[in-house]
């Protein structure tokens, strides 16, 4: 284990690894363990739902607790053999990530956009984001899309290489279960807005800080999606507070200003309208401008990842 550096340098190694696996396949097509855990949550839910914050929280708590558990398992099992450590780590990482998923998606949406075909642009963006669709005309969707691809590079991408440095394998798991949750009942609906509250605050906690480094390197990428990195900041010193999420309005802010373009404005969520705010200070986003967006993300999401191993790999001692 000394030569090959330790159980840091075995994280780095699996951290990079995954994330380049991300890069090049996206999602594991079949028998993706994100997808079962989900599955394995909603079976739950059905057995012990109550419209209370405590079952809510208990349902959390043996959720979230088993998966890290597992982790914590499968670290101590793996402690003195680094290659399998890092074999581990790498598929962990590729199979929490979902970058390149994101940037597929988008890319499609934009694709349907370029031929005018909003239907077909409509149908595909139900797959990012939570919205009322059906009203929204080519720059509504592009709008769409834009913040959706900022929100979750930081929520699919940089916070899990965020949690997989300092924390190793628990941190990978125990991060993609809490947004799972947050993602299947952290809604402000009847049904959630009581036993989704433990979820929806948990996900707010750990995505505090990777949500203001997604941030902060989208400020520095912004000259090389030809934008500025002075209006970025200021977007989000000056006008990510008015977003109802306090980590996806830092975000979006960011890639408002760096694409120097205005995000934000009302959506309709099931008939209820919600304001997020005006992000930025150009104009709104047109479809051609779903490409920088993407350009953006993978920029940021490789910064995420070289701070990752490099954070990974200091702890190798």
């Amino acid at each position: 284990m000394r030569r090959f550096g330790g159980v840091g340098a075995a994280t780095a190694v699996g951290l990079g690894a995954g994330f380049l696996a991300d890069l090049a396949f996206g999602d594991p097509v079949r028998w993706h363990p994100v997808a079962g855990f989900g599955r394995m949550a909603a079976a739950l839910e059905r057995r012990i739902y109550a419209d209370e914050k405590g079952r809510g929280a208990a349902f959390e708590g043996a959720l979230v607790g088993g998966v890290v558990g597992a982790g914590l398992l499968t670290s101590f099992l793996v402690r003195d053999r680094p290659l399998a450590r890092a074999l581990v780590t790498a598929s962990t990482t590729w199979a929490v990530l979902g970058g390149r998923s994101l940037v597929r998606e988008a890319t499609a949406i934009a694709d349907a956009l370029d031929e005018d075909d909003v239907a077909a642009a409509r149908a595909r963006v139900r797959n990012l984001v939570g919205r009322d669709p059906e009203s929204l005309d080519a720059d509504g969707i592009a709008r769409a899309t834009l913040e959706s691809v900022a929100e979750n590079t930081s929520d699919a991408v940089v916070a899990p290489l965020f949690w997989g440095a300092v924390a190793g394998l628990p941190g990978l798991v125990g991060y993609r279960a809490i947004n799972t949750l947050d993602a299947m009942v952290g809604h402000r609906s009847e049904r959630y807005r009581n036993f989704g509250w433990a979820a929806a605050r948990l996900d707010d906690v750990v995505n505090w800080v990777p949500a203001r480094l997604a941030a902060g390197l989208a400020v520095l990428a912004a000259p090389l999606v030809t934008g500025h990195s002075s209006q970025a900041l200021r977007a989000v010193q000056q006008q990510s507070g008015q977003h109802p999420s306090p980590n996806g309005g830092v975000v979006e802010a960011a890639f408002a200003g760096a694409l120097g373009v205005t995000l934000g404005g009302q959506n309709s969520y099931g008939g209820v309208l919600e304001d997020r705010g005006v992000l930025g200070f150009g104009p709104v986003p047109r479809p051609s401008d779903i490409a920088r967006g993407n350009r953006l993300a993978l920029v940021v999401s490789a910064g995420a990842a070289l701070l990752a191993v490099g954070v990974a790999w200091g702890r190798r001692r």
